[in-house]
C-alpha cells in the first residue's frame, strides 16, 4: 500500500471541493484531493449551467439570494474563462401570478439583487422568441457557467501553489485515531492498488454523499437529501439570455443558454440515491411543455440529451421528508467535534454552484479555527488559472480559434469544434483518461450527433497514441457510447430519432462495435448514472 502525508484531505471534486483545495493550497496548507471518478462528475457537472443573479431566491430563500448576487459579480471577474455573462430575464408569462412581480421586485431590492425592469416591447426585440403575451420584463445579472472549466481552473490554480488533485480514488475508509480523523484509504480506480493518505484534517465535500462519507468516520445521521431534477438540451440557443418566468420557483421555469446550446430545467424530487437518478419520459414532456410556455414553437426545436442530477440539500424539518423544493439552498457546515465528538472533520453540503467560492471560504475558515492556525482566504483576490485576462467566455471562441489554425489541424468533433491538437494534448497529459473525461474538458460529443461521428475518430487516435492499446480505446469508445445513450433514450423523436438510428447503423452495422476485441482493463468507477 502506498502512503501519502499531508496537512489536509479533501474528498470529493465536484465546484466546492475544488473550491476548498485552491482556497487551502493558498494559505500554504498542504492539500491532497480525492474523487472517486473524474473531476466534476457529480452534481456540479449535472446542472443547468446557470451562474445565478440570486432573483430565484428573493422571496424563497433571501440570504442565499443575496450571497448568490455578490459571488456572481466576483466570479465574472475572478473566474472569467469559465463565465459568460448573458444577462437575464424575469418575465411574466400568461399563466403566472400577475401579483408576484412588485414582490419579486421588492425581495430583489431588500437582498441586494441588480433589477430594472424594461419595457416589454424592448424585452421582446431582445428575445424575438420569448412568448409575446409576456406582461411585465425584469433584466438581471444572470449568466451562464461551464462546470468543468471552472473545477479545472481551480485545480491548476491549486497545483501552484503545491496542490494536488487525485481522481479515480476512491473513500474506502476513513482512519481514526481515537476521538480524531487521522486521513483516509483510497482505492486507485486506474492502477489497482490502494492509497494511506495521513492528513492533520479531513473536510468532507462530497455534496450528495456526504452521508455516506461521515458514516465511514463513525459520525451517524448526516441527512443530505438527494433532490433529482432533470434537464434538456437543446441543440442550439434560442434565446441569448437567460430566462426565468417571474412566479415563486417551480419545475422547468428556466432556460439558459450556455455554450453551444440552450437548458431547460429543472423537476425537484427526492431520490433514493444520488447515483441511482432516473429520467421519466413524464418528466421530459413536462419540461418540454415549461418550454412552449416561455419560447412558443419549443416542442419543434431539437432537443440532444437529457441528464439528472441530485442537488445536496440538507435536510429541513420544517417541509415534508419529500419536499425538496422548499427545502432551504443554503449552505450548512457539520462541525463534527460539536456535533459527534470527533475531531479533525468537517462537512459541508447544500449551496449552489454560484456560490462554490464562500463555501470554501468559510469551510476552510472554520478549519484553521480548529487548528490554530491564522490564515486568511485570499481567493477573491486572485484570478484562476486561464482567467487572468478577465476576459469572459463568447460563444464564437472556438469558432475563432478554427479559423486561425483551420488548415493546419485537423476538426475530430464538427458539432463542438474540438481539434486534434487540442485531443492529442489531453491524451497526453492525462494518458489514462476515459472518454468521458474528454468530453467533460474538450466538450466531446456533446452535439447533435452525441457522439456518432467523433467517438469513432477519438478511439483511433487514441489507439495510435504513445500507448496505444486497440482493444482499450475500443472499450472505452463503447462506454463512451452506452452513456451517451442513457440521456438519448427518453427524448427520442422527430430529428433526433433520425440521428439515433443512424448511428446505431453506424456502430452496429458498418463498424460491428458489439464484436470489437475487449479490453482486459478499463478505468474502474463505481456504480452510478452517466449521462
Amino acid at each position: 500500500m502506498r502512503s501519502l502525508e499531508t496537512d489536509v484531505v479533501v474528498i470529493g471534486g465536484g465546484a466546492t471541493g475544488a473550491g476548498v483545495l485552491r482556497d487551502a493550497s493558498m494559505r500554504g496548507l498542504r492539500t491532497i484531493l480525492v474523487e472517486r471518478v473524474d473531476l466534476g462528475q457529480g452534481t456540479t457537472g449535472r446542472f443547468h449551467g446557470l451562474l445565478h443573479s440570486g432573483g430565484r431566491y428573493v422571496i424563497s430563500d433571501p440570504h442565499s439570494a443575496t450571497e448568490c448576487a455578490q459571488e456572481t459579480d466576483l466570479l465574472s471577474r475572478i473566474a472569467a474563462d469559465a463565465v459568460e455573462m448573458t444577462g437575464g430575464l424575469f418575465v411574466t408569462t400568461p399563466h403566472d401570478d400577475p401579483e408576484y412581480a412588485d414582490t419579486f421586485v421588492a425581495g430583489c431590492h431588500a437582498t441586494g439583487v441588480p433589477v430594472e425592469e424594461i419595457p416589454v416591447a424592448q424585452a421582446l426585440r431582445e428575445e424575438p422568441r420569448l412568448n409575446r403575451g409576456i406582461s411585465r420584463a425584469f433584466r438581471v445579472n444572470d449568466g451562464s457557467v461551464d462546470a468543468w472549466r471552472l473545477i479545472w481552473g481551480n485545480v491548476r490554480s491549486a497545483e501552484a501553489y503545491g496542490g494536488r488533485a487525485l481522481t479515480y480514488h476512491w473513500v474506502t475508509r476513513v482512519l481514526r485515531d481515537g476521538d480524531r480523523v487521522s486521513g483516509v484509504v483510497c482505492h486507485d480506480g486506474i492502477s489497482g492498488e490502494d492509497v494511506r493518505i495521513e492528513a492533520g484534517f479531513v473536510i468532507n465535500a462530497t455534496g450528495a454523499w456526504a452521508g455516506q462519507i461521515a458514516t465511514m468516520a463513525g459520525c451517524h445521521g448526516v441527512e443530505v437529501v438527494p433532490g433529482r431534477g432533470i434537464m434538456i438540451a437543446m441543440n442550439h440557443r434560442l434565446v441569448g439570455q437567460v430566462i426565468n418566468r417571474c412566479d415563486p420557483p417551480g419545475d422547468g421555469d428556466i432556460l439558459v443558454p450556455v455554450r453551444t446550446v440552450c437548458v431547460i430545467g429543472t423537476t425537484d424530487t427526492r431520490a433514493d440515491s444520488p447515483d441511482d437518478l432516473a429520467i421519466p419520459r413524464d418528466e421530459v414532456q413536462q419540461m418540454l411543455d415549461a418550454g412552449e410556455v416561455l419560447v412558443p414553437g419549443f416542442r419543434q426545436a431539437r432537443a440532444v440529451h437529457a441528464w439528472a442530477g441530485a442537488r445536496p440539500l440538507v435536510r429541513d424539518s420544517r417541509v415534508s421528508e419529500s419536499d425538496t423544493r422548499h427545502m432551504s439552498r443554503g449552505m450548512s457546515i457539520m462541525d463534527h467535534r460539536e456535533r459527534d465528538g470527533v475531531s479533525g472533520l468537517l462537512t459541508i453540503a447544500g449551496g449552489k454552484a454560484t456560490t462554490y467560492r464562500l463555501m470554501a471560504k468559510n469551510i476552510v475558515d472554520a478549519m484553521c479555527a480548529q487548528m490554530g492556525v491564522d490564515r486568511p482566504c485570499r481567493t477573491a483576490d486572485e484570478p484562476l488559472a486561464g482567467s487572468e485576462s478577465g476576459v469572459g467566455i463568447a460563444i464564437t471562441d472556438r469558432l475563432r480559434d478554427r479559423e486561425a489554425d483551420r488548415l493546419d489541424d485537423q476538426i475530430i468533433c464538427e458539432c463542438e469544434l474540438m481539434s486534434r491538437t487540442m485531443l492529442t494534448s489531453l491524451l497526453r497529459d492525462r494518458p489514462s483518461v476515459a472518454f468521458d473525461d474528454i468530453r467533460r474538458q474538450l466538450r466531446l460529443g456533446m452535439g447533435p450527433c452525441q457522439g456518432g461521428f467523433c467517438a469513432y475518430r477519438t478511439a483511433g487516435i487514441a489507439h495510435d497514441g504513445e500507448h496505444g492499446d486497440i482493444a482499450r480505446a475500443n472499450g472505452l469508445m463503447r462506454m463512451f457510447l452506452t452513456n451517451r445513450w442513457i440521456g438519448l433514450h427518453s427524448i427520442l423523436f422527430g430529428d433526433q430519432v433520425r440521428q439515433a438510428a443512424l448511428d446505431d447503423w453506424i456502430a452496429r452495422g458498418t463498424l460491428d462495435v458489439e464484436h470489437l476485441p475487449e479490453a482486459d482493463a478499463l478505468p474502474s468507477r463505481p456504480a452510478e448514472v452517466e449521462a
